[in-house]
């Protein structure tokens, strides 16, 4: 596993010199290139001025920033010098808090953290089990990019995991979805959804985190690859039915599933 950043947690006057891995495989991910229609050829990412429709060089682009319709300020590099903040190589924690005060919307992007090390080892070993043993996590800030982000820190199977955070200010309200009703829920309905949620109620363990879709695509290119006959599956649309039939049906279910099992 390759280190993608170096440098150091820092709170307090304690400092672990640490690496950065991504916690993320993207060989699990599909991608695909751009090719022409005729001839399958690479197409290349020109930019273009959407004016004149001239291509440009790196050299004839700015950054600017639109403050009207059509109305832009352009920002130079002597411009984001003056603005640059802390080392880029620091994750500063500013406190250590309970994890259920961080909101699952601000969770953005998991890293595994790794001391840098044999001297640095141990110290972080102290403060994996610390936060382990208190039950907190730290939450900081690192500059990365030129932006101040923040980043919380928790313990994870004998290491320490580290995300990305969103700032509170970039999620935005519930109340900003439409057609959201203070419904009172009718009692029988209530208590056959309850009796339900019960009759389905497993471990995260148990419940298949597979994706396949991947699988499914997978085995189109593979296919492709090898000059097969491609098929393909229609699906069909799920069926709209009373809510209380629904509800009373799926409970029905869930209680067979345990005796075809048996049966099996």
């Amino acid at each position: 596993m390759r280190a993608i950043w170096k440098g150091h947690i820092q709170f307090s006057l304690v400092n672990i010199p640490i690496r950065i891995y991504n916690a993320i495989d993207s060989g699990q991910t599909i991608s695909f290139n751009l090719l022409s229609k005729e001839g399958h050829n690479p197409v290349s990412y020109e930019k273009k001025d959407k004016v004149t429709g001239q291509p440009l060089k790196g050299e004839e682009i700015v950054k600017g920033y639109q403050y009207e319709p059509g109305q832009f300020v352009i920002v130079e590099e002597e411009d984001l010098a003056k603005v640059r903040l802390k080392s880029t190589k620091v994750i500063e924690i500013e406190g250590f808090v309970k994890a259920e005060e961080v909101h699952p919307t601000l969770y953005e992007a998991p890293y595994f953290v790794g001391p840098d090390g044999d001297v640095a080892a141990k110290t972080y070993g102290l403060l994996m089990h610390t936060l382990k043993e208190s039950g907190k996590i730290g939450v900081g800030k690192v500059v990365l990019r030129d932006r101040e982000t923040p980043v919380l820190i928790t313990p994870h199977e004998g290491g320490i995991l580290m995300y990305r955070l969103r700032y509170p200010s970039e999620v935005r309200s519930m109340r900003e979805v439409p057609q959201l009703l203070e419904v009172k829920a009718d009692k029988e309905q209530l208590k056959l959804a309850k009796t339900l949620v019960d009759s389905m109620t497993t471990s995260f363990s148990k419940i298949e985190m597979k994706d396949h879709y991947f699988d499914a695509l997978k085995a189109i290119i593979d296919a492709k690859i090898a000059g097969k006959e491609i098929v393909s599956v229609t699906e069909e649309e799920p069926k709209v039915v009373d809510i209380m039939t629904a509800l009373k049906a799926s409970i029905d279910a869930a209680k067979k599933k345990p005796m075809e099992k048996a049966k099996g």
